[in-house]
C-alpha cells in the first residue's frame, strides 16, 4: 500500500510559461528522464536534507520499487548515487553528484528563461 503524498506546492507558472519551460528542458542536450525520475531527482536536489528510498516513497506517495527504479536510472546517468546510512545500516541514502548539480543548474536556467 502506498502512502498519500504530501501536499504539493503550487507553481507560479501560467500555462504558457510552463509550456515554455517544458520545451526548453526537452530541447536541451542531456539525459532523458521520465516524470517520475525527474520528480525523484528534484526532491533529492531541491531539499538539501538527507533522503532515503523509504522517505522519498512516502513523500511522493509511491511504492519503494518505483523509487528504486528511478534511482537505478539516475545512478546509471551519474545524477545521483546511493550510499550507506552510517546511522542505520538497513537504510540507504541518496547522494547528490557533480553531474546532478550541473543538471539542476541548467534546469533552473531553463525555467528562469521561460518566465521572462
Amino acid at each position: 500500500m502506498t502512502a498519500k503524498p504530501k501536499s504539493v506546492p503550487t507553481l507560479d507558472f501560467d500555462g504558457e510559461n510552463l509550456r515554455q519551460a517544458i520545451l526548453a528542458i526537452v530541447r536541451e542536450e542531456g539525459p532523458c528522464l521520465s516524470l517520475r525520475d525527474l520528480g525523484v531527482f528534484l526532491i533529492a536536489y531541491l531539499d538539501e536534507s538527507p533522503h532515503t528510498v523509504r522517505g522519498l516513497a512516502a513523500e511522493l506517495g509511491v511504492g519503494k520499487p518505483i523509487i528504486t527504479r528511478a534511482l537505478d536510472k539516475l545512478g546509471a546517468l551519474d545524477l545521483a548515487q546511493r550510499k550507506d546510512d552510517p546511522r542505520d545500516r538497513r537504510s540507504v541514502l541518496v547522494d547528490r553528484t557533480k553531474a546532478g548539480r550541473s543538471m539542476l543548474a541548467n534546469l533552473k536556467i531553463s525555467v528562469a528563461a521561460a518566465r521572462q
